[in-house]
């Protein structure tokens, strides 16, 4: 199993060094070529959201990405790479965030909550975070709300949380990640046969 992770700015290596300690192969996406390598799954990390989104498109690398995740490419998006996926964005999830909604760097906590299907003491780490403003569809479930906020959420095989679970020494989000990519790559595997 390969993962690509957007290094294009945020917090990056942080996803990288954690799916590494899992005995998971990651890379690093900067330009187009880095895209183009064999793989199984896409992380949009933490950073400016703003900043990702110009880089994308000024790299060629937005429409590629978008018609992967489109086509069920398993994405894990953490904070900024949750508003990547929203509408107004990349528009693969359907849902909208509230860019800062936490207030700014002064505004960042960490907490424990339950995320569905994980568990009940998620570490979350808030920094400068957004939340899901509304999820526009049935499809689109929420896993885990903090204060009333809807804060991870899952649209078949895209994840999202307004949390960065990379910045903490917990990697249940990441394995339930890789679950949906394995479960993916069982389904290209079963379709190919």
């Amino acid at each position: 199993m390969r993962i690509a992770v957007l290094a294009l700015q945020g917090a990056f290596i942080e996803h990288i060094q954690l799916l590494q300690s899992m005995g998971v192969e990651a890379f690093e996406v900067r330009q187009l070529g880095d895209w183009q390598q064999p793989h199984d799954g896409l992380i949009l990390p933490g950073g400016e959201s703003t900043v990702q989104m110009r880089l994308l498109r000024s790299l060629g690398l937005l429409e590629p990405i978008r018609q992967a995740i489109s086509d069920g490419l398993p994405v894990f998006g953490t904070c900024a790479g949750m508003i990547l996926l929203s509408r107004g964005y990349l528009d693969t999830m359907q849902a909208q965030v509230l860019r800062n909604a936490y207030g700014r760097q002064l505004g960042s906590f960490h907490t424990v909550g339950k995320v569905e299907g994980i568990g009940n003491d998620i570490p979350m780490t808030f920094i400068r975070a957004p939340y899901f403003d509304s999820l526009l569809s049935s499809d689109c479930q929420p896993l885990a709300t903090i204060d009333g906020h809807v804060v991870a959420a899952q649209q078949g095989h895209q994840l999202a949380t307004a949390f960065h679970p990379e910045l903490d020494n917990d990697a249940r989000m990441h394995q339930y990640f890789l679950q949906i990519v394995l479960s993916h790559c069982s389904q290209d595997s079963s379709a190919a046969s």
